[in-house]
């Protein structure tokens, strides 16, 4: 059973490996002294934590002090002192807010570096209005947790509390999220309980965080053996921190697939029971979103019904199915979507995978979606994301500019699927104005063997799969991040302008059709003619119904409308002809019709 929670000085740390502890605060030490819990507390006078003071521990013989594992701030980073940071100091203004649900709304996933020209939370506060003009609901940040160096993607974060500096600190974070619940949106964190990045990790010289066993980015987080109590209670308490001192609407987990759990109440049932009992207090929706690879729906089955309870997870067979649509490719895990089937199959069942052969793992896959019972609003979807640009080898985006990517009308009607499908849409930044930049992956490790031993396994992994390693770029090259940075000048011309007046028309339909909000698995019909590779989506109840319409190939087709009184709402920048019952579209074009 988890650790029950307890209000500890603010100096007291858990830590049932240490012999000796000593308080390094300000240019005093402090012996502390172990209680039956194995929690230390300072033995003398200690300064009044509202002055930012600075402070670490001196663990047995050792002179060099340890950040705090709770630590709200890492002026000097990773490696040094903590700085005291008191989060009920903010004078909130966002008193009105009542939340966001999670049914209906558009997610924005965005990178806080990369975001603006400065990098910065203040920064991104500026662009709040661009974002309400889309039709954007909930603000999606990357990890911004503290990292060893200044820039990274944030899933190497090693001290999980803390907000990093290079983006401002816990005061930029509390602005942002008060001018974003000002602004009419909410905001959703995207944690990392899974793993502990590679530099700066002091956990194991406190206590058992880690246990043997290895997953895909590091050693295994210890939740189930001896100690676990005490870190299911931190990472329980990092969960609550987010949603309540910060005073965020959602969570999005990173990769709760590599979550070892063996416990009889699962970690993730145990974040949702807590969410939900602090939801009851704040009396605001709370949102918990898990990313799994499993295709499971035990993730959002309710607990009433022996589920875990949360609220929604992604669906990454969307995306999979749509790229292939869209582009063609079938390598590695794309085999399997090749037939335009995939993409209708998971519009009307949730996943692809539902039971059925995955090639790429080699064996069955998934669990079927009980399509009576579970709304469409709990899968998250895209079109685009960090992972699924900034994996790929030179991070290039579905609107790169060079020769073979995608024209204006395919990334229309990535758009259009994405926005007017049935589950809940994530935009990923810059996508709404075929942003020319790509998302690459970038590190700053400060320590010379782990930068090169990060740029030399990212090289080597596309070499392996045929890659000219000198197309590759270095991770850890300064000129890698900056030009992952977004060119909002864009926006304001040309192609940028017309995408962008895309998104923003989807926008204002999503908002005024109640079918394209029909959160109803039983009110999706689709079909997928591999032939001509017409694609249609029809949605909503025989009295108030769309039809979404794609033409996804090189050769232009028609087709005939059961209904003669049919509404062209939207189409895509190609244009469409609707005439005597008969849509006739043109290559790669699409059209949303009421």
């Amino acid at each position: 059973m988890t650790a029950a929670r307890r209000q500890h000085g603010p100096y007291d740390v858990w830590a049932p490996r240490a012999e000796r502890l000593r308080l390094s605060v300000g240019d005093d030490i402090v012996e502390m002294s172990k209680g039956p819990d194995d929690w230390w507390s300072p033995e003398g006078p200690v300064p009044d934590p509202a002055l930012e003071v600075d402070y670490g521990y001196l663990i047995d013989a050792s002179d060099a002090p340890r950040p705090d594992p709770r630590s709200r701030r890492q002026p000097a980073g990773v490696h040094q002192r903590s700085r005291t940071y008191d989060p009920g100091s903010f004078a909130w203004s966002d008193q009105d807010w009542t939340g966001r649900q999670l049914a209906g709304s558009v997610i924005y996933e965005l990178h806080v570096g990369t975001f603006t020209p400065d990098g910065t939370l203040d920064a991104a506060i500026e662009r709040l209005d661009h974002l309400r003009r889309i039709g954007v609901d909930l603000v999606e940040l990357m990890p911004v947790n503290a990292v060893n160096g200044t820039h990274n993607w944030g899933y190497d974060g090693v001290l999980w509390h803390a907000v990093h500096e290079e983006y401002g600190g816990p005061a930029a974070y509390q602005r942002f999220v008060d001018a974003c619940h000002v602004a009419g949106l909410g905001v959703i964190q995207d944690v990392v309980y899974n793993h502990l990045g590679p530099s700066g990790n002091y956990l194991p010289l406190f206590g058992p965080y880690l246990k043997e066993g290895t997953n895909t980015w590091g050693e295994l987080v210890n939740l189930d053996g001896p100690g676990s109590d005490e870190v299911r209670r931190y990472i329980l308490d990092n969960v609550r921190m987010w949603l309540d001192d910060y005073h965020v609407d959602g969570l999005r987990l990173d990769a709760v697939h590599a979550l070892a759990d063996s416990s009889d109440i699962h970690l993730l049932e145990e974040m949702a029971i807590e969410v939900a009992a602090l939801c009851a207090h704040q009396r605001r929706p709370l949102t918990l979103i898990a990313e799994s690879d499993l295709n499971d729906p035990v993730m959002v089955t309710p607990r009433e019904a022996r589920g875990y309870g949360l609220d929604a997870q992604w669906s990454d067979d969307f995306h999979h199915a749509l790229h292939v649509a869209l582009t063609g490719e079938t390598q590695g895990y794309y085999a399997d979507f090749a037939p335009l089937f995939a993409l209708a199959k998971v519009c009307e069942r949730g996943f692809f995978h539902d039971g059925t052969y995955s090639s790429f793992r080699g064996r069955d896959h998934g669990v079927p979606v009980d399509t009576e019972a579970m709304p469409t609003w709990r899968l998250v979807v895209c079109s685009q994301n960090h992972d699924q640009v900034g994996n790929r080898a030179t991070g290039d985006r579905l609107s790169d500019p060079s020769p073979g990517h995608l024209d204006d009308d395919r990334l229309a009607c990535a758009a259009l699927l994405t926005l007017a499908g049935p589950f809940t849409p994530m935009l990923f930044q810059g996508e709404e104005w075929a942003a020319s930049t790509p998302f690459q992956f970038f590190t700053s490790h400060p320590e010379p063997d782990l930068g090169r031993a990060t740029a030399e396994g990212r090289i080597a992994e596309f070499a392996e799969h045929g890659w000219d390693p000198d197309t590759v770029p270095d991770p850890q090259a300064p000129e890698t991040f900056a030009r992952s940075k977004l060119d909002w000048s864009e926006a304001t011309r040309g192609r940028g302008a017309r995408l962008l007046a895309v998104y923003e028309r989807l926008a204002a339909l999503r908002r005024t059709l109640p079918a394209l909000s029909d959160p109803a698995f039983g009110h999706v019909t689709s079909t997928a003619d591999e032939a001509t590779r017409l694609f249609t989506l029809r949605r909503g109840t025989a009295t108030d119904s769309v039809l979404v319409a794609v033409n996804f190939g090189d050769d232009p087709v028609t087709l005939e409308l059961a209904e003669e009184r049919s509404e062209v709402l939207f189409e895509t920048p190609a244009g469409v002809r609707l005439t005597s019952g008969r849509l006739m579209l043109p290559p790669h074009a699409g059209a949303l019709l009421r």
